[in-house]
Order: structure tokens, then C-alpha cells, then sequence
């Protein structure tokens, strides 16, 4: 039996074969062998060993090889890791849905089990379009977003992300042109403000609009920019008003990340569809969850005899088993104590950063800190830096952010600071 390959030889061979998102192959820089996770931490292959603050993209929300989620999947792994979901259930999935819909707002009861957060979008984009036409609306074929926003990098995600600013300019002109409103104003705006910025959203809507989709409170991929509940509660006023259904994309922000279980809810704009995915298993397996309501399922049921998506590994009873889980330890409410403590942890280590030259904003809000530069990050130099400190962090375009995990202590906390104060000060200073 060979032992595990050195940590040269797997970079190597990674470097030669292997995609990494959003990058060149080879990637640049090379990407750092793991070979183990353990709560907070990963193991490389060369020994060194990092605090996740990152939770491996925003997933991991209760640690890695957390005994919980491990037993679950163990358990279910005696019994069968799947089966397919055309005219069959399982326990699991029964099981995670009860424990969802404890969660949810009382009318959001019928639940769609995809296996990614594109996916989850991309079916409540076929939610909202089969919705309208199943209601005597046809002439409703585009979905409106405002700017900022980041859903996925499927065809119908890809077309709500931020057309300019986005991961996505690539392909216009090859996805649907959908209805951009203005970015939302930034957290802590005035009524007034707020108000303003309603009122062109409102004037925006064009008749060929099916559903409003957004990201509410924290805007996440698209540039980490936070605003108020009051406005995420303006759009409810005017989907009701209009007609028009309003998508709740609660996939990096849903299980308590921002600081509410589900910040839809908490902003009183109780969405008709809502999407969840990350945090839903925990991060232990990838499994999505698109829920809405009896009145748009038995709309879409009656005209077309069902919703029009069915992916193979929807329903997965491995993942919802594992998912079940996690969602018992969201409703046993300890994030409620531990968001905040590490919300006042990360405000307390990047207030410091406000006056560096380097950096235009420092914000957080719930499990998420950000530092916001006035020039795009130097990825590799800021990697160095916080990987140097014992902590593995992911910047991109202008910002150097963390999302800890909920089980992140303060010491922990207190050296993810410090790591993104050391990216920053890798960083050149801007020309005066």
C-alpha cells in the first residue's frame, strides 16, 4: 500500500489537470494541497495547518467533521446513499422538510430538493415563469434584479447577476437580457433615501416582469454590500402591488449568517419563493432547497401537471439525512449567541483598518466582516500574508473578507483579524 502523495507532487499534478473556479489552468497562484479538516481547521499536506475562515465558502457552518452531521451520514450511509426521487421518497427527505418548514415562515410549505444553489435558483426562476403563465400571464418572461447582486453561474442565475460588475459580462447578449434596478442603497440609509430608491425600482418594473430576485440584506459574491431590512420590505410592497412575485435568495445568508435566521423574514418580506443551499447540510454535502407556496404549486400543477425540473440527484437521502441534522442544530438556536459575539469579535479586530490609505470601508454585519480597498486586491500577495498568520482566507476584486464558522472562538476570531490586516498590509500603498 503507497502512502499519501507529497504535497509537491499533488500540486503538481493539480496544476496540470485540475479547473479551479473562476481561474486559469494552471491556476495562479498554485492551489495549497489539504489533506484533513478538523473543526475550525484544515490540515495541508505539508504539515501546516489554517483556520477555515472562509467556511469553506460559506458552508461550513458548524465545523468540519462536525460528530453531528458525521454520525448522520454514517447512519444513513448503512442504510442507502441514494435513490432516485421519480415516484419514490425516503425518510430523510420527509425529515428534512419537517424540520424546514419549523423554520420558515408558515406559508412557504411546498419544498422543491435540488442538489446545488444554482440549481435552486435556476428552479425558482422556472417557478416564477410557469407561476405567471399558469395565471394568464404569458407577456411575464424576464425576472428584475438590482445591480450588485451575484446568483449563480448557471444560464438563469448568470442572468440576474450584476451584468457589468459580475463574474458574467462574458456572456452577454448569450444569456437573457433581464430588468436591472439601481444597487440598492448601502445599510444605514435614511427614509428618505430609501424611499427614493423605491420609487425607481417601482417606475423600472417593465409588464414583462414575472418575479423580483434578490439577495436580501448582504449582496454576497457581487461585492459583500449590506443594506436595510426597510428596503428588502419596500420590494414586498411593490411585488404585492404589481402582482409580481418576489424571490428570496437566502443561499449564502439563510441559517442565521447576517445575523437573523432568515433575513426575508426578519425585514417583514416574508418572500414567495426562497432559496437555500450552503449552510443547509452544514457544508458536508451539496444539497439545495427552493421552497414556496400551496398557492404558486397548485397553479403550476393544474396548467402544465407539474414544475418542469428534475435533477438526478434531487432528493439525495445521503445529503438530506446529513441536512436534517443541520437543520436541527440551527433550531436548537445556539447561532443565536454565537453570531453576535462574532459579529462585536469582528468589529472590534478591523476597526483598526478604517484609517489605512489601503482601505476605502470596513463593515460587518452578523458572521461577515469585509475590507473593501480602493484597488483590486494582489490575490497572491494577500494569500501569503494570512496563510503566513495561520489562516486561510479567499479575497477577490477589491475586498478581503471572512465568513467564520458559528463555532469560531474568540481567539480564533481575533487571528482571522489580524491575518486580514496582514493581507492588507501586503498590499502596495495607492499612488498620492
Amino acid at each position: 500500500m503507497t502512502g499519501p502523495a507529497p504535497a509537491a507532487d499533488l500540486a503538481a499534478f493539480d496544476a496540470a489537470h485540475i479547473w479551479h473556479p473562476y481561474g486559469p489552468l494552471p491556476a495562479a497562484p498554485p492551489a495549497l494541497p489539504v489533506v484533513a479538516a478538523e473543526g475550525t481547521r484544515l490540515q495541508l499536506a505539508d504539515g501546516r495547518e489554517l483556520i477555515d475562515a472562509m467556511s469553506s465558502w460559506w458552508a461550513v457552518a458548524h465545523g468540519h467533521r462536525n460528530p453531528r452531521l458525521t454520525a448522520a451520514a454514517h447512519a444513513q450511509l448503512g442504510r442507502m446513499s441514494h435513490v432516485m426521487f421519480g415516484g419514490l421518497t425516503h425518510p430523510p427527505a420527509v425529515q428534512l422538510v419537517r424540520g424546514l418548514l419549523d423554520l420558515v415562515e408558515p406559508h412557504l410549505d411546498r419544498v422543491f430538493l435540488a442538489d446545488s444553489g444554482s440549481v435552486a435558483v435556476e428552479v425558482a426562476v422556472k417557478m416564477a415563469l410557469q407561476y405567471q403563465r399558469a395565471t394568464g400571464h404569458p407577456e411575464r418572461t424576464r425576472l428584475m434584479t438590482w445591480r450588485g447582486g451575484y446568483h449563480g453561474d448557471t444560464r438563469a442565475p448568470m442572468g440576474v447577476c450584476d451584468p457589468d460588475g459580475g463574474m458574467h459580462a462574458l456572456w452577454r447578449g448569450a444569456i437573457a437580457a433581464e430588468v436591472f434596478a439601481p444597487r440598492p442603497p448601502d445599510r444605514g440609509a435614511g427614509p428618505g433615501e430609501i424611499d427614493a430608491y423605491l420609487a425607481a425600482v417601482d417606475a423600472a418594473v417593465t409588464p414583462e416582469v414575472a418575479a423580483v430576485i434578490v439577495e436580501p440584506v448582504v449582496q454576497g459574491a457581487g461585492g459583500m454590500r449590506f443594506h436595510d431590512h426597510a428596503t428588502v420590505a419596500g420590494l414586498r410592497r411593490i411585488c404585492d402591488e404589481r402582482g409580481l412575485l418576489l424571490i428570496a435568495d437566502e443561499i449564502a445568508t439563510g441559517f442565521g449568517r447576517a445575523g437573523d435566521l432568515f433575513t426575508s423574514a426578519a425585514a417583514g418580506a416574508a418572500p414567495d419563493i426562497l432559496c437555500l443551499g450552503k449552510a443547509l447540510t452544514g457544508g458536508m454535502l451539496t444539497l439545495a432547497a427552493t421552497l414556496t407556496t400551496g398557492e404558486v404549486a397548485a397553479a403550476i400543477s393544474r396548467a402544465h401537471g407539474g414544475l418542469m425540473h428534475g435533477p438526478t440527484f434531487m432528493g439525495n437521502p445521503l445529503a438530506c439525512a446529513v441536512a436534517a441534522e443541520a437543520t436541527a442544530i440551527i433550531a436548537e438556536g445556539d447561532w443565536r449567541g454565537q453570531v453576535p459575539r462574532i459579529a462585536a469579535g469582528l468589529r472590534a479586530g478591523l476597526a483598526g483598518l478604517a484609517g489605512d490609505p489601503r482601505v476605502a470601508e470596513v463593515r460587518a454585519l452578523g458572521a461577515i466582516g469585509v475590507v473593501e480597498l480602493h484597488d483590486p486586491v494582489d490575490m497572491a500577495a494577500a494569500t501569503a500574508a494570512a496563510v503566513a498568520e495561520g489562516v486561510w482566507l479567499r479575497p477577490f476584486g477589491r475586498l478581503i473578507y471572512t465568513m467564520p464558522m458559528y463555532i469560531s472562538d474568540d481567539a480564533e476570531i481575533a487571528r482571522i483579524c489580524r491575518a486580514m490586516a496582514a493581507a492588507v498590509a501586503a498590499q502596495p500603498e495607492p499612488a498620492r
